[in-house]
Formats: C-alpha cells, structure tokens, sequence
C-alpha cells in the first residue's frame, strides 16, 4: 500500500454492516459503493486498483477512505448542503395547503378533484398566492403530505343489527354457532355469484412476453357475450364448487347448491351453514325456507346488506379476476366457460382455506370506530348558534 493512502481498519461489527449494505439489493447505488470502497481498503489495495475494480475515480476512493478512518460509518453519510433559500413565502405555502383541502365544488371550481396545474391555476387567479408552477405545488402538499388528485369511497353499515348478524358470520368462522362450539359433522359454505364476466376476442393475437417486452394484447377486441361463475367454497377445506350460467336465478343457485349438498360430506353432515350475501337469487326469508325444504340439514346466513367482505368466497372471485380474467382475451362464451372451471380444478389440487382473522373482537372495535366518527360528523354538521 502506498505511504499516502490512509490505513482503514473495521471493527467485526463494522464490517458486517458494511458487507450488508454492499450486497443488499435495495441498498441506494451510493451506499453500495462507499461500502465496497471501505471494504476494498481494510484488505489493504491502494487507491488506484479500487478505482480501477469498482470504476470510480481515485479521488473518490481516496475521499470515502478518508472519510472513513476519521468519522467510521458516520463518515460515509453525505454532508448537509445549505441549499438556495426558499423562494415561496410561508403564507404562499398554506394557500396552496388551504385550497387544496377544500372540494373544488365547495370553491365553485366544476373539478372533481385537483390537481397540480389546476391548483396552480386556481391559487393565480384568485390571487392567493405568487404564480408558481405546478411541479412547486406538488412539492408544497408532499410535505404535508396532502394528495387531492387521489381519492377513496366509503359507506357508513345502514343495516340497524349489522353487529348482530356479521358476528354470527366471524363467529362460525371461529368455530361457533350461537355460543357454542361447532359438532365434527358441521360444514360452513360460502357461496355467491360473479356475474357479466365478459368473453372479448382480439382482433389481433396476443403476443407473449420476451426479453424486454411484456405480454402485450391488442386494444381492440370484439365481444362474444358474457356469463356468470356462480361458485362455493368448503371454508374448512378450500375447495371451491362452480357453475357458468349465462345468468344468475333462484334455479342457477339451485341447481349449484344441489351439485353440492348431495355429496356425502355435506349430506351427510348435522349441520351445513351456508353463508350467502343479499342478492336476488337467494334474498330473505324466502331463500332460506326455499334451501331448507330442499336440503334439511342447510342454514342459510345472509351477511349485513354492505357486508359482502364477510364472504370468503369474494376472495377466490379476486383471484379468479387477477389470474383469469385480467386481461380479458376469449374466442367464445365456450372458452372463457372452459378456462373458468379448468382455473377452478386447478385450484382445487392445492386449495388450501384461507386464514381468516377477523375476529368478533375486531368486529366490535370497529363498529365502535363507526360510531364515533358518526358522532363527531355530526357535531360538525350541527349549524351554528345565532348571535343574540
């Protein structure tokens, strides 16, 4: 090593670090870098033959080096820079913060939602703030954070016993069955329909993926019809039951529920709980009687009305809808019907259930949540007093 290259030595910790951050594969270019610099001159090499392997400068190795023997990892960070002073005000700065709070009806602007030039346009004519671009707007609302071009829905449960009848959903997935545990016999199912599954045939072949390229599908396609893959899941076991009807019924539902009920396992069984949302084919009091008089040992369980979450199966239909449906590209109603129920016998080789975990528990905290934030909506939204 040459008289002027600074010795470095590491500690065992010290190099442990050091080797983590030049091999981990989300560690910053940089990081890696000054690491492998470090590490490179603890086995002793000079500066120029680190340049040379790692293709740096030698004043780079010879800065991080430096660096290191005098401040240890500390010394590998980047120095604070002054930077050029803010140009925008403060206040500039909380009119963009302020507007970008508000709804653009609220404002009288016909937006449904902001967004980074319309802001800027909006804070200019208004004269809330100096001109500035919207690149600057943007970085203003990341510092708070605030994102007004990003929005969520929401729904408050309108079901008065929502609580009540989701708990005895969770419940069984629990394992019990109106405080009791449930017998070795009993079986939940969960069914439920994804209806107007569309068949769209390319008007060009799809071509598969390559090196560098995606699979890509042509834009254009030309419909073939649609149906419905009416499905039930074994909670217990995971295996999944399904139908592609051309529409959903009381008869499709029927019909599926009859595949289903006369296997042994389930016909067999003292008790088959069948939860079900509050769709047409299977609503009320009607549906349950209708099930019942069909096979006896079935309970049907309707979820709360805006609680279809509570079913596992919509969990097999997001699977279904990523891995089978997106993107959407079939010759005819015949094969996506094919490819449907040859994905569902696939699945059903490894199905496993799914490991539901919420609980009654959760659901109580969260009802309570609810509630809460009802509450403190109102008060916002009770008018103010009049001054005398």
């Amino acid at each position: 090593m040459p008289p002027h290259a600074v010795p470095v030595t590491l500690t065992a910790a010290g190099r442990k670090t050091l080797k983590e951050r030049a091999r981990g594969a989300k560690t910053p270019h940089r990081d890696r870098v000054r690491a492998q610099i470090v590490l490179a001159a603890a086995r002793g090499h000079p500066n120029a033959r680190i340049a040379a392997g790692l293709g740096v400068t030698v004043d780079m190795v010879r800065k991080w080096r430096g660096r290191f023997a005098a401040h240890g990892l500390g010394g590998l960070k980047d120095r604070p820079r002054p930077g050029r002073p803010r140009q925008i005000s403060e206040l500039d700065r909380a009119a963009v913060v302020a507007l970008a709070c508000q709804l653009p009806a609220v404002t009288g602007v016909p937006l449904a939602h902001w967004t980074g030039p319309e802001l800027a346009a909006e804070l200019a004519a208004r004269g809330l703030a100096r001109p500035m671009s919207p690149s600057s707007v943007r970085r203003i609302l990341a510092e708070h954070p605030v994102k007004p071009w990003q929005y969520q829905s929401w729904i408050y449960p309108r079901d008065p016993y929502f609580e009540a009848r989701a708990k005895v959903i969770v419940d069984l997935y629990q394992g019990i069955y109106q405080g009791q545990p449930l017998g070795a016999g009993d079986r939940i199912l969960s069914f439920d329909a994804k209806p107007q599954i569309n068949a769209r045939r390319r008007r060009h072949p799809t071509r598969p993926a390559a090196p560098g390229r995606p699979v890509r599908y042509e834009h254009e396609y030309k419909r073939q019809g649609s149906l419905t893959l009416l499905a039930g899941l074994d909670v217990h076991t995971g295996q999944v039951f399904a139908a592609t009807p051309r529409t959903t019924g009381i008869r499709p539902f029927m019909d599926l529920a009859a595949q289903v009920m006369t296997r042994p396992e389930y016909n067999n069984a003292a008790r088959v709980f069948v939860i079900v949302d509050n769709g047409s084919d299977h609503r009320g009091q009607s549906a349950i009687t209708r099930l019942a008089k069909a096979h006896p040992n079935a309970i049907m369980i309707h979820t709360p009305v805006h609680a279809s979450w509570l079913n596992q199966i919509e969990i097999f239909f997001s699977v279904i809808q990523k891995k089978v449906v997106t993107p959407n590209d079939f010759d005819s109603l015949g094969q996506l019907s094919r490819t449907l129920l040859g994905f569902t016998d696939r699945y059903n080789q490894t199905a496993r259930p799914f490991s539901w975990k919420f609980t009654a528990s959760d659901l109580h905290d969260l009802m309570d949540r609810i509630t809460r934030h009802q509450q403190q909506q109102a008060l916002q939204d009770q008018p103010l007093p009049e001054a005398a």
